[in-house]
């Protein structure tokens, strides 16, 4: 009998590894995520790229850093999200939904980043003509483009070592194979394994990795968490239902990670989209909004724009009321609609609640739950919110209206979109502004309106 060949069981999620299959992964506590995975045999080490700063350990103050240590890309979106440019020798992994357009932005990048420096896109999933024809729909120059169709480990080091391009782009990190690993392509094994020689090599050659993922249908980045804690950076490309494409940060070893870049789909391709505020606030023919709108202004990283929250409520059918928010945490909806009818006498308990969020986009700062409470209000009530109206500030379970921060940006925020009123908690610090009333608790603020 030939000998049986030693498996283990690998969660797809974490990494965690049993001996056995199990219906539900004890470390991150996802279901059905274990794949069998042969046992891979002792790695040579020393085929494994290591990062050394030198022959002996050197003062931290006296590292020499390179005047031209981050470049642009020449998209503005992107360079706010990655932190001001493309560091030198950093590792960018980058995921979303099959079709977002992260092949597309990464081609986009790829002709402008050309032509002031080397770049290599290594394509795992397409062919040189199909990324060709792609590239020549969107007009790109594709002069300085070097393309090479192999996702092989042992192929692409010596690629690398001798060419040392200054920007790399694998499409996608799930094609990654090396013939070490007894599993096929796109396993844990293989992503961890290939992932960390491919992040060494670039950083001991000074090269600007970036690694193209895909997501799960959880809608998580498929493939081990600590392919994420390898990378410098992890971006996450989303689209909103009005077809607008966002850009987060995830995690920035270089940057903040409240950046947020906004990109709207085009004939050539991605555009960035440099005043989002039209986007995300609806144009109306009439004068006055119908009830149950409200106007706020959100901070995310440095920008400031102003979004539309709405909100229905109508007689609960089944019973017993409802929450239908996707772009606002239920949790926090729920909250709101208990501070109201604790402290404002809304029998929201006898109502389904549905709210929504103009543009598609998320919300998740606390300066929103004033204006959600107005518009819940303005809903229940019938009535209408003046037209012009920005609010914003944070609800305590007493009732109490808490100030929050980067008031005078908010502000400015809304008097650029043509906002003249302002309802902001007591405490703010405003300077010189006109037209603007302070509320101290929720009752407050809904005299001020009524």
């Amino acid at each position: 009998m030939g000998k049986e060949k030693a498996i283990h069981y690998v969660c797809s999620h974490c990494g965690h590894v049993e001996t056995k299959w199990l219906g539900r992964c004890p470390e991150c506590g996802s279901w059905n995520t274990f794949e069998e995975e042969a046992i891979k045999p002792q790695v040579d080490t020393t085929k494994v790229a290591v990062m050394s700063s030198g022959v002996a350990p050197v003062v931290l103050g006296e590292v020499q850093v390179d005047p031209g240590y981050r470049f642009f890309t020449g998209i503005s979106e992107l360079d706010r999200v990655l932190g001001g440019g493309v560091m030198k020798g950093s590792a960018t992994l980058i995921g979303g939904e099959p079709g977002i357009g992260k092949s597309t932005l990464m081609l986009q990048m790829a002709a402008l980043c050309g032509q002031h420096a080397s770049v290599l896109y290594i394509s795992g999933e397409e062919s040189p003509g199909q990324v060709k024809l792609r590239a020549e729909r969107l007009h790109l120059d594709m002069a300085h483009i070097s393309i090479f169709c192999d996702t092989r480990l042992e192929v692409l080091q010596p690629i690398l070592e001798k060419a040392k391009p200054q920007i790399v782009i694998i499409d996608s990190l799930q094609t990654l194979l090396s013939s070490e690993i007894p599993s096929p392509a796109g396993s844990v094994n293989q992503i961890r394994a290939c992932s960390t020689a491919l992040v060494g090599l670039s950083k001991q050659l000074g090269i600007s990795l970036f690694l193209v993922g895909h997501i799960t249908k959880e809608g998580v980045l498929a493939g081990p968490k600590v392919i994420e804690h390898l990378v410098d950076t992890v971006l996450s490309f989303e689209e909103t239902g009005s077809g607008i494409r966002m850009l987060r940060a995830l995690k920035n070893r270089f940057g903040s990670v409240d950046e947020l870049g906004i990109f709207l789909m085009g004939e050539r391709g991605l555009e960035a989209v440099e005043e989002p505020s039209s986007f995300f606030i609806s144009q109306r023919a009439g004068k006055v909004a119908p009830p149950g709108i409200a106007y706020t202004a959100v901070t995310e990283g440095s920008r400031t724009f102003v979004v539309e929250i709405q909100a229905l409520t109508v007689s609960a059918k089944s019973g017993y009321s409802r929450v239908y928010s996707d772009r606002i945490d239920t949790a926090r909806v729920m909250r709101v609609s208990a501070i109201l009818e604790k402290h404002a006498g809304l029998a929201l308990g006898q109502t389904d609640i549905y709210v929504n969020v103009g543009g598609g986009i998320k919300l998740g700062e606390v300066s929103i739950e004033l204006p959600l409470a107005l518009a819940l209000w303005s809903a229940y009530r019938g009535v209408s919110l003046p037209t012009k109206l920005v609010s914003f500030g944070e609800l305590s379970l007493a009732g109490e209206i808490r100030p929050v921060g980067f008031a005078p940006k908010r502000v400015k925020a809304a008097m650029e979109m043509g906002f003249e009123q302002m309802l902001v908690p007591k405490g703010t610090k405003l300077g010189k502004v006109t037209n603007c009333q302070i509320a101290a608790t929720m009752q407050e603020a809904i005299q001020k309106l009524s």
